[in-house]
């Protein structure tokens, strides 16, 4: 099964209110944004951490970047860094690289969410898949993936 599949029937199991969106090939997350006429405040990307001997899922912006020092600092870890693609490709078969929807959750691992994201009334993300995306409200989401907050994306330098 697909993830954009079981993604579907896991929001459908928890009877949630989303919109499934289907659109032309886009990558990175900023440009999936662009291509849905969404803000890249608004498109949760997901990255997938090894820190210390856990994997976790790191869920911000698309219109921010990833600081490792604040997730290393906010989990009290020793080393944190981006899983290498070998090992992504093992965690989550189903997916195309870079476009893992943001539920650590359908992984196995914990979910820690930036600050500002959780302030968006709604989000969009990826469904495993480059073509494929789900728009939801944001307090569902929180609600079915328990994340943790935490302040560790940061806008990029012009």
């Amino acid at each position: 099964m697909s993830v954009s599949q079981r993604l579907r029937d896991y929001l459908d199991s928890q009877h949630v209110q989303y919109e499934w969106l289907h659109h032309a090939l886009a990558f990175p997350a900023q440009e999936v944004a662009h291509t849905l006429h969404v803000s890249g405040k608004h498109f949760a990307k997901a990255v997938m951490l090894q820190a210390d001997a856990r994997m976790l899922m790191a869920v911000l912006p698309a219109s921010h970047r990833l600081n490792l020092h604040e997730v290393k600092a906010e989990v009290a870890a020793k080393h944190v860094e981006m899983l290498p693609e070998a090992e992504l490709t093992k965690l989550c078969p189903d997916c195309e690289l870079g476009a893992f929807p943001p539920f650590g959750s359908l992984y196995g691992v914990d979910t820690l969410v930036d600050r500002s994201l959780a302030q968006s009334e709604e989000i969009v993300f990826n469904a495993g898949s480059h073509t494929d995306a789900v728009r939801m409200k944001y307090a569902d989401y929180a609600n079915l993936v328990k994340p943790r907050v935490a302040s560790f994306g940061e806008l990029p330098l012009s």
